[in-house]
């Protein structure tokens, strides 16, 4: 699929998820707003009727306006004109508000003139229990009136919520389909990026492979000149040539496939103790000869950062993948400097007890033009290969820090770019004790 159409895909998407998020939520709204305006008038209408079988009860004359007022979204004033008996009101309250199947939770209390207060009577539940633990609270008076009660309903929101059980249901329905929606869209773009990645790295390969294969190709074709047994030399040099491309060739595939092995099979380490100072000469003394001229490699090692346990081929390999990309994008004259610190990072208790910690930092700096700040979070991300024109100018498989990174955490240790670096690039690994 084209980039124009992934983004069109992405575009189209975007837009559709907006728009039935949108809708969902302005009907959501919508409902509940005539959910609560349904059951506030259910109840405005049943404390009515209670109101008019009081008033009839005590024989009294029903106020000629709405005897109902509403002070707060749960709290109900209601006039009756005339005293109150406390349980014909609780009985009147019961036989209503099962008659409107108004299902919630109330309490209410009744205004004493005599002493100017609201005298409380009780919490009725849900299911019509009186709740005495939840008895108690103090309603606020209503001035304009002078027979009066107020009622407070506190689960006023939950029961409507409960009434729209059905339209969450449906919009929890929704939000998983939006949400698949979404992870399809990611799958679809992650798979784009697989794609360019797989694609980016077979035609470097091919490159990679391409020129020892000429070079060998060529040089099989000098050694077959049957004129060439005359000069000796001249055999021995293109000999020479066919024997480092071959190396050089077997050095890219074994790239590729250890790391292939290693995310097939898991990755097991043989450590054993290695004398770090004397393992960086070794490895120096090694490097040095295949530098080409002009370049220099450098020491500085710490006689404190000593042993360290290791699988000592795995470490091997990440020196000489750290050093080949310090030559690989380093200056025309690469400089090249390993060194090792003690870095303490011990704890005040085991101080106390005698005991000290410490971490090794082992440093891999370089001369060359550095790592731009937008690319040093991917450089160790697999196939990741610092962009640089054409995808044959960017250098090697983009597996060389990724297995570095692996490697480092599979024995624990961590790795990461020096961030105070302001020229070239310093990978600094830290090794725990």
């Amino acid at each position: 699929m084209r980039r124009s159409n992934i983004r069109l895909v992405v575009l189209l998407g975007a837009i559709s998820i907006v728009g039935i998020i949108s809708v969902q939520t302005y009907f959501l709204v919508k409902a509940w707003n005539t959910e609560e305006k349904e059951l506030n008038q259910s109840i405005v209408v049943g404390l009515k009727t209670v109101a008019e079988k009081i008033c009839r009860l005590n024989e009294t004359v029903p106020p000629l306006e709405n005897p109902v007022r509403q002070l707060s979204a749960s709290y109900f004033v209601v006039d009756v004109n005339s005293p109150i008996d406390v349980n014909v009101l609780e009985y009147y309250l019961r036989n209503e508000f099962e008659h409107m199947n108004i299902r919630t939770d109330y309490e209410y209390a009744i205004y004493d003139c005599h002493t100017d207060s609201m005298v409380y009577g009780n919490y009725i539940s849900v299911d019509g229990s009186i709740d005495g633990m939840k008895s108690g609270s103090t309603l606020p008076k209503y001035s304009q009136y002078l027979y009066y009660f107020g009622i407070r309903f506190p689960a006023l929101k939950n029961a409507v919520a409960g009434d729209m059980t059905i339209l969450f249901f449906f919009t929890f329905i929704l939000s998983l389909s939006v949400v698949f929606f979404v992870y399809a869209i990611f799958v679809i773009l992650r798979q784009k990026q697989l794609s360019e990645m797989q694609k980016d790295f077979i035609n470097n390969m091919t490159h990679e492979f391409k020129t020892p294969i000429s070079t060998v190709n060529i040089s099989a074709d000098v050694i077959m000149n049957p004129d060439i047994v005359k000069d000796p030399a001249r055999l021995l040099k293109y000999g020479s040539i066919i024997k480092q491309e071959n190396m050089r060739l077997d050095r890219l595939v074994a790239e590729v496939l250890q790391i292939a092995r290693i995310e097939k099979k898991g990755l097991r380490l043989k450590k054993e103790a290695i004398d770090l100072n004397e393992f960086i000469r070794t490895v120096a003394g090694t490097f040095r000869e295949q530098l080409r001229p002009g370049g220099t490699l450098e020491i500085s090692t710490d006689p404190r950062a000593d042993v360290i346990h290791a699988d000592i081929m795995h470490l091997t390999n990440v020196f000489h993948n750290l050093l080949d990309n310090a030559v690989k994008f380093g200056a025309e004259n690469p400089g090249i400097r390993i060194s090792t610190s003690i870095k303490p990072s011990g704890s005040r208790g085991s101080a106390l007890f005698g005991k000290s910690k410490k971490t090794i930092c082992l440093a891999f700096s370089d001369n060359g033009p550095g790592i731009n700040p937008k690319y040093r979070k991917r450089i160790f991300h697999k196939f990741f290969r610092i962009p640089s024109g054409p995808i044959q100018e960017a250098k090697g498989f983009g597996l060389g820090l990724y297995y570095v990174r692996i490697i480092c955490l599979a024995h624990g240790w961590t790795i990461h770019l020096d961030p105070e670096r302001a020229d070239g690039a310093c990978f600094i690994i830290e090794i725990p004790e």
